[in-house]
């Protein structure tokens, strides 16, 4: 028993090696990572059972009481028998493949030990079917694949082994030479076959746990480079974006070169190539046409699939895949490898990986764009608006000057000018200077104090230093017009106070009146939406307060406070740190 221990060693120790080469090889990786579909089956039963079938040609033969140890154990006489690793590569298959590995495997080893002979031969032949069916059918339950502990399987490949040293003493004969066999070759065969079993699970779950680690490698990696590569490409598919990212890409990838093209131009070539791969130029491949026609992931092994158009490239391999918007196919982004061996399938799911995010990032510069042209348009439509009662009522007072005060007639024409010029200004602009907006403030006062003369009294206190500060046009002139209009009855000379000054980090601008005020149910509406109302809409504070949230979001305020018979203040805060002066 003792001397079968270090023979049993060295059996399992050439199979634990060849299974150790074998996790070397990509294909028997992907193997084992692929087991569920049927071609990765086969293969698993073509290499267990393969381990099965080595177990018994390596096998110790055992007859006559004397152990027999040589290289290739090919026959043996009628009353003989082998000690081998045999179920220990059935009880692997069946773990790691389930039913159908298990079996396949076991019918391959068993019947291979079935035409070995000896009296056990088939009681051998039937522990390793039986092993094969019974790991197989309990390989969900192990799960080996997911990292789970590997003694359950070293528990289940003893247990095996222990079933075998069971059906040999119950099926070969004659008894005494079965029994006299067991007490030889049971306990190595049952230790050598539990470690040889958690050598060989420990293999396999170090194969799928690089994978693991490879994938969260690749991904990290592939989070990276969109995180790089998104301020390009949030600006678009253009040449300077382009160019930047497929930089970023080269440098993080293994790929030789990188092209990025629209639907009909090359944007971007860096790396291998780029002599005649150029940037502006026609598409250099018709590998690129058929990607962008079909809008599907194509791969090319050799220079003949690129198709490029110079003989002499030396661009041996590409992964050509489709950048989408919405859907549609808006041009590829393309890894290029001098050696088609470089192509593998990591750099083909890194680069899948990096197409669906480019195409997201893609999507979401489309959308700001489309979001800022509305805003843009919401905006320009809510600066166009005048109220056209001003411009009748303005001509109306130059006509009757025209007769009584010519020159004063001139005068109001000359500030009617000014006045529809701010307007035309501030539909076309975001920001104006402040001066700007306060020439439209007194282009507007000169008209209307022309029609009520001394009704009321407008008081500008404005700090020189915030005159050229840009703020959004149409902000103090609807004010002032609000004050005119409904803070003062016909009976009362009232007084509006125009303020700017800086305040910290931001300029406040800011209308106060000495009017009727306005009631509280009312105040609470004012701003947040127009009203329906004989006195007003309330439709310029919306508008400047929404034109300010679209510009600045939460760093600006807009606030009215106001009380019965006392008056009216309109406040606008606004962050310099945001505004852009004038040189």
């Amino acid at each position: 028993m003792i001397e079968l221990l270090p023979l049993m060693l060295e059996r399992v120790g050439i199979l634990i090696i060849v299974a150790f080469l074998l996790s070397r090889m990509k294909s028997f990786r992907q193997i084992i990572n692929n087991e569920h579909g049927l071609a990765p089956k086969a293969a698993m039963i073509a290499i267990f059972g393969a381990f099965g079938v080595i177990s018994n040609y390596t096998g110790v033969e055992i007859g006559h009481g004397t152990i027999t140890s040589q290289d290739w154990l090919t026959n043996m006489d009628n009353e003989s028998a082998i000690a081998n690793t045999r179920i220990m590569g059935v009880t692997i298959g069946g773990l790691l493949g389930g039913p159908i590995v298990g079996i396949g495997v076991g019918l391959i080893a068993g019947i291979h030990r079935l035409t070995l002979g000896g009296f056990t031969a088939e009681a051998c032949a039937l522990s390793t079917l039986m092993a094969g069916v019974v790991t197989g059918f309990l390989s969900k339950r192990f799960k080996i694949q997911e990292g789970n502990s590997p003694w359950k399987a070293v528990i289940m490949g003893i247990f095996m082994e222990c079933a075998q040293m069971g059906i040999i003493l119950l099926i070969a004969r004659p008894i005494n030479e079965a029994v006299n066999l067991v007490e030889v070759i049971a306990l190595p065969m049952i230790a050598i076959n539990g470690f040889g079993t958690l050598l060989f699970v420990l293999i396999i779950q170090e194969i799928l746990q690089e994978q693991e680690r490879m994938r969260a490698l690749q991904t990290h990696k592939a989070l990276y480079i969109a995180n790089q590569t998104l301020p390009f490409f949030r600006q678009g598919l253009n040449v300077d974006s382009c160019t930047k990212a497929a930089e970023i890409i080269l440098n993080w990838t293994n790929a030789d070169a990188i092209s990025i093209t629209d639907q009909t131009h090359v944007l971007a070539h860096v790396g291998t190539g780029s002599d005649h791969h150029i940037p502006s130029g026609n598409m250099a491949t018709e590998l690129t046409k058929t990607v962008l026609e079909q809008g599907r992931i194509t791969i090319a092994k050799s220079a003949h699939e690129i198709q490029c158009f110079d003989p002499h490239c030396p661009l041996q391999a590409a992964i050509v895949l489709p950048l989408k918007v919405h859907g549609k196919t808006v041009g590829t982004l393309k890894l290029y490898f001098t050696d088609s061996s470089k192509l593998d399938r990591v750099e083909q799911e890194l680069a899948e990986g990096l197409s669906n995010l480019f195409s997201v990032q893609l999507e979401m510069a489309d959308l700001e764009i489309q979001r800022r042209l509305l805003k843009d348009a919401e905006i320009k439509a809510l600066q166009a608006q005048v109220h056209p009662h001003f411009l009748f009522n303005a001509i109306n007072t130059i006509s009757s000057l025209i007769r009584t005060d010519a020159d004063k007639a001139r005068s109001l024409l000359i500030k009617l000018s000014t006045f529809f010029r701010s307007n035309l200004q501030g539909a076309r602009q975001m920001l104006i200077p402040l001066e700007k907006e306060l020439e439209h403030v007194e282009a507007y006062l000169t008209i209307e104090q022309a029609r009520f003369p001394d009704r009321y009294h407008v008081e500008l206190d404005i700090a020189p230093a915030l005159k050229r500060v840009l703020v959004p046009p149409f902000t103090l002139q609807p004010l002032v017009e609000n004050a005119i209009r409904y803070a003062f009855p016909k009976a009362k000379n009232g007084t509006v106070l125009v303020r700017a000054f800086q305040e910290g980090e931001n300029m406040v601008l800011l209308t106060e009146d000495n009017g009727k005020g306005i009631s509280a149910e009312l105040l609470g509406t004012l701003g947040n939406q127009t009203v329906d109302s004989s006195a007003g809409t309330g439709t310029a504070l919306w508008n400047i307060k929404k034109r300010i949230e679209e510009i600045y979001g939460q760093t600006a305020s807009f606030q009215i406070e106001s009380n019965l018979n006392l008056g009216t203040k309109v406040s606008i805060t606004l962050p310099l740190t945001q505004q852009q002066k004038e040189g």
